[in-house]
This record gives structure tokens, C-alpha cells and sequence, in this order.
């Protein structure tokens, strides 16, 4: 890894850690080891835009979530958890990116609109894959069916998460959950994206209003990579099973899709303390 790389890795690693706090040019100068003007160039030229814009980015993403997740949590706190001093500065800010107030957002969330606005912060570190080779046990999920643009998931994850606390079953806290992907984003047409959104069962379910079916995650081989931080970018991490590992592997892809399992969630825990197991079936 080149040096600069490495400060700005340092740096963004400092961010993610102290959203809650106070962030002066002259805390991330030091973290940095630069002066003003070297950091804020070699920033720029790093992430792709200004240090404060970044930092802004990450607040304002923490707030759009909390808004529609963690609904008994005041706009006024969350407001002040992304360090604006009013909730009325916090709402020009929010409905400049998004086009909505927070409390529109919160009723009724535009995901489109916050895909096209939001700008994803690509990981620019290298990507080092730890495969491990494991026999995964077939447990029964409850799944909710995702079709349509990777833009909308979201809003899929709103209902099953409702679901789950409607009815009890399933439970976020003591339940695993998985993510199943059929299809790759870039290569079907958007309408046609394929994704279940699943939490662990220990008996059928039966109908119900948000449209919850049963499934079976079946058990057997898979190469298993533990991944950390940001869910943006673990298709970079799928894809380099698939393109890097498999071929060198020896080993044979069963008939059986990729699969994800979250550990944790954000915003109940910072981005960069997410943990996401990923599968890749194998004969």
C-alpha cells in the first residue's frame, strides 16, 4: 500500500470511529501527519471530495437511517447525534441531499432519490480475501422476497423488519439473519434483481400481510469470507470469490446461490464495525 494511501485509510478509520464528536482540520492534520494544505489535497484526491463534505456524508447516511429504523428516536436527538446545533439546520441540510424533510423521510422515504443523491464512498483498499472452508448447517428462514432495482432493497428490508417485530417471530436479536442473492445487479435488467431478505425459523410460518414466505437454506460446503465495515462494497468482495479465488480453488460451485450473513446492523452499530460472513456454496 502506497504511503498516502495508507495516512488517508488511517484518517477515514479515525472518522468512521468519532462521527459523534467534534472533527477539527486540526485533529484529522494530526491523525494525518500533513499540514492544512497537504491534508486537504491529499484528501480531495483520495475520497474524491473535500474532508467536511465526506464527514457530512456519513452523518447525514447514519440520520437516514435512524429516521426510518429507529422510529421511537427523536428527530431532535438524531439531529444532534450528527453534530448540527438545531434541528432546524439539521433539516436544511437533510432536504438539500435528499429533497425531502426528516420528517417526510421518516412517513415516507424516497429511496430512489437517496441512492441517486448519496454518493458511495468506494473502499480503495486492497482487497485481501481469507477464505475459509466450512460445512454450513441447513436452517429453515423466513424470507422476504426482494424483486426489482437494487435502489428499492431498503425499503424490502423496512418490511421484513416490520415483520419481524409485528409478529415476534424471528427475532433481530437472537435469530440470524441472511441475505440471499440470485443475481448479479450488473448483469440483469433492474426489474429482474432477485434478493431474499431472510431471518432463521424454527417452524413454518403461515400467511401473512407483508407477504413472508417460508424457505430452507440447504446445508452442505461453502467458502466462507468474513467481511468488515460498509455493506457498499462487499459485491467487490462476491466478485472476487467468484473472478479470483474459484479458479485458483480446485474447487466446484454447487448448484445453490451466494448467500450473506449479517452479524450486526447499522445504525445500532457504526459502518465500521459491521461484520458479514459471506457464502459461496461448493460440491
Amino acid at each position: 500500500m502506497k504511503y498516502y494511501e495508507k495516512r488517508m485509510h488511517i484518517v477515514c478509520d479515525y472518522i468512521y470511529k468519532h462521527l459523534n464528536e467534534e472533527l477539527t482540520v486540526d485533529a484529522l492534520c494530526n491523525v494525518a501527519g500533513f499540514s492544512k494544505y497537504h491534508f486537504h489535497r491529499q484528501f480531495s484526491n483520495y475520497m474524491g471530495m473535500g474532508v467536511f463534505k465526506f464527514v457530512q456524508q456519513l452523518r447525514l447516511k447514519r440520520a437516514s437511517y435512524e429516521l426510518v429504523f429507529y422510529t421511537d428516536k427523536r428527530i431532535i436527538d438524531i439531529a444532534m447525534d450528527a453534530q448540527f446545533d438545531h434541528p432546524e439546520s439539521f433539516s436544511r441540510a437533510f432536504k438539500k441531499v435528499f429533497l425531502q424533510s426528516p420528517m417526510a423521510f421518516r412517513r415516507q422515504p424516497d429511496w430512489l432519490q437517496w441512492h441517486r443523491e448519496y454518493r458511495v464512498v468506494e473502499n480503495r483498499m486492497a482487497l485481501n480475501l481469507d477464505v475459509k472452508l466450512v460445512n454450513f448447517v441447513g436452517t429453515q428462514v423466513a424470507a422476504f422476497e426482494h424483486r426489482g432495482p437494487v435502489e428499492r432493497m431498503l425499503e424490502s428490508s423496512a418490511t421484513f423488519r416490520g415483520w419481524r417485530q409485528r409478529t415476534g417471530i424471528s427475532p433481530i436479536g437472537t435469530s440470524r439473519t441472511f441475505g440471499i442473492i440470485y443475481d448479479n445487479p450488473e448483469c440483469v435488467p433492474a426489474e429482474d434483481f432477485r434478493f431474499d431478505i431472510a431471518g432463521e425459523v424454527h417452524q413454518a410460518i403461515g400467511d401473512n400481510q407483508e407477504g413472508v414466505v417460508n424457505k430452507f437454506l440447504a446445508g452442505g460446503r461453502c467458502a466462507v469470507v468474513r467481511h468488515y465495515g460498509t455493506h457498499e462494497n462487499m459485491g467487490d468482495v462476491v466478485c472476487a470469490l467468484y473472478d479470483a479465488w474459484l479458479p485458483n480453488s480446485n474447487e466446484e460451485l454447487r448448484d445453490a446461490p451466494c448467500f450473506f450473513h449479517w452479524h450486526n446492523f447499522f445504525p445500532h452499530v457504526a459502518e465500521h464495525e459491521l461484520i458479514t460472513d459471506i457464502y459461496l456454496p461448493l460440491k
